[in-house]
């Protein structure tokens, strides 16, 4: 837990350093960025007891063995926000256009929370869910504090309405992480101290798509789809601690890959 994470490095970190209000610094308490409850990594060899005394069975049925790296953690957590106020009203027909509602504060105005809504949807919703993309957080379940419509506060500038989000920081989870790779690995005697290694290596083997937090995290008003196009959907996949590229090329953010190699051991 704390207000900020790695000196405002990550997302949702920068903003974090300073509260929207003077003093309210304890708002932004909550989660770490990376904090991850729940993590699993596991790896398994195992040499298969095939043990062929014929010469010539012995090359293709001896020395096969089959291994792997396991990995799963739960999500990382994430904040929804409230649509920043930009609307303004002018006090004179000559005078500057004076914003007004929600103070502006460079800390993160977090949305409120519908009570009695699940947070979480995992099926398309009309008019908000976009194509390509997968629905996670429920749309219904949040309210900014200002209409994206309007950029006014939502319900009317006063002080009624124009009040700040019960939502905390880092109060929402996104989806686990599952990764498996397999490798099968097989070798041929050369010579007495000379062996030929061939393995088939298999990235994602179950293929399964592991997605990143969702993109768009400004809460809208409930009915009004048009206020939260695009709200709390999956769009990305991310990238694995292994990757027949290497992490972070962007070639192996999730698909299957497979791969043989062939070394000489001695």
């Amino acid at each position: 837990m704390d207000t900020v994470s790695n000196g405002g490095f990550l997302q949702f970190s920068a903003g974090g350093i300073l509260s929207p209000l003077p003093g309210e610094l304890a708002r932004d308490y909550g989660p770490c960025d990376y904090d991850i409850r729940h993590n699993l990594n596991a790896q398994y060899v195992y040499q298969l007891p095939i043990h062929v005394r014929n010469h010539q069975l012995a090359h293709a049925l001896n020395g096969w063995q089959i291994s792997g790296t396991m990995f799963w953690h739960s999500g990382m957590p994430f904040s929804v926000l409230s649509t920043p106020y930009s609307a303004c009203v002018q006090e004179t027909p000559n005078a500057a256009c004076t914003p007004r509602g929600i103070v502006q504060g460079s800390g993160p105005q977090f949305a409120s929370v519908v009570t009695g809504v699940p947070l979480y949807e995992h099926h398309p919703v009309a008019g908000v869910t976009q194509p390509g993309t997968l629905q996670w957080l429920n749309p219904a379940a949040f309210v900014s504090a200002v209409d994206p419509g309007t950029a006014q506060c939502a319900g009317g500038d006063d002080p009624q309405h124009c009040q700040f989000g019960n939502l905390g920081r880092n109060a929402l989870r996104g989806p686990d992480f599952v990764w498996n790779d397999f490798y099968l690995t097989k070798w041929f005697p050369v010579s007495e101290r000379v062996k030929l290694r061939v393995e088939a290596q298999f990235f994602n083997v179950f293929n399964h798509p592991n997605f990143g937090l969702p993109s768009m995290t400004l809460a809208g008003i409930p009915g009004k789809p048009p206020t939260q196009t695009g709200f709390g959907a999956l769009a990305y996949t991310t990238s694995p601690p292994t990757g027949l590229l290497g992490v972070g090329l962007g070639g192996d953010s999730s698909p299957r890959m497979i791969a043989f190699q062939a070394r000489l051991e001695f």
